[in-house]
């Protein structure tokens, strides 16, 4: 038995696929199993995975479900204890693995681990994670006590860089199929996974974001997704003031997307559940701002990434 499942969706990543699987067959650690499940494809998707022969590989070929219902089908397959979640479009560093399976051994009573990531803006330009944690000493790894506290500017788990127990992933009944906002099912296990058990955190960047030529969510799907339900968290804030702020974060950027899309109805909803103290002048200023302000910001961001620079209301 392999001693990490890696757990791939796949679903129209044809012009991607290819190097993420690279990527993983390329790490130092080998003791791997790999479960790609492929989610409906109407593109070259499947016929590009067929193309590798190593028997550490199972593919599975699905109806489309959804990417959180094809990752728990994923977990039900995996014969590891610890799963390490790889979507179809990232990327892998050598020591991924081995990063993480380090972090096994040192912390084998721990239920859930996770990497720094960086992200790949344009093909010239990428930005390493922002947090606190990320800001010890190189090759820092350990546990972290407050998870909320440390996910303000950019969240310290992501999805291609988490791993996570087979048994607490269970406890936790999987990712919400029911959320479908973009990485919304993502965020919503991370924070019940942090309610439930503190993270460890490795500092050291073993994974990459890919966020060219991302599924951009328009404005129309925006009004036809559900959207993580955050005040059903609301109690456990009330004992913890990072959690109300990184809930609050949340909301920001969901009532921004749906100014964005014109949903006057749901914008409200979500800032009226935002104590304002918890955002920071620039998120303020653009609460205020009539949609076509906003997309002249994203427009901006844009441009400003393809010029070597991120901008983010974040920090």
């Amino acid at each position: 038995m392999a001693t990490i499942s890696v757990l791939i969706p796949l679903y129209n990543k044809e012009q991607d696929i290819a190097k993420t699987i690279d990527s993983l067959l390329k790490q130092t650690f080998v003791d791997f199993e790999v479960i790609i499940v492929n989610d409906g494809s109407t593109d070259g998707s499947l016929d590009v995975v067929r193309t590798y022969k190593d028997e550490r590989v199972t593919l599975y070929d699905n109806q489309n479900q959804g990417v959180a219902k094809t990752r728990n089908f994923a977990v039900s397959k995996a014969t590891a204890e610890v799963v390490a979640f790889l979507d179809a479009d990232d990327y892998w560093h050598p020591t991924h693995l081995a990063v993480i399976a380090k972090a096994l051994v040192a912390f084998p009573s721990h239920q859930w681990y996770a990497t720094a990531y960086e992200k790949k803006h344009t093909a010239t330009f990428t930005t390493s994670m922002r947090s606190p944690a990320r800001d010890r000493e190189a090759g820092w790894c350990g546990v972290i006590n407050n998870y909320f506290e440390n996910s303000l500017v950019d969240a310290l788990a992501w999805t291609s860089a988490v791993a996570m127990r087979v048994s607490f992933f269970e406890t936790l009944l999987g990712f919400d199929h029911t959320i479908t906002n973009g990485a919304g099912e993502d965020t919503d296990l991370w924070l019940r996974a942090a309610l439930k058990a503190p993270l460890v955190f490795c500092n050291t960047i073993t994974a990459q974001h890919n966020l060219i030529g991302s599924n951009r969510i328009s404005h129309t799907a925006t009004l036809r997704r559900d959207y993580m339900p955050l005040d059903k968290y609301n109690k456990d804030a009330e004992k913890d003031v990072f959690l109300k702020k990184y809930l609050d974060l949340n909301r920001y950027s969901f009532a921004i997307q749906h100014k964005l899309a014109g949903d006057t109805a749901s914008f409200k909803k979500y800032v009226s559940g935002i104590d304002i103290a918890n955002l920071n002048s620039k998120q303020q200023f653009l609460l205020h701002q009539p949609g076509w302000f906003l997309e002249v910001t994203k427009i901006v961001k844009a441009s400003l990434e393809g010029l070597g620079l991120r901008l983010t209301s974040f920090d």
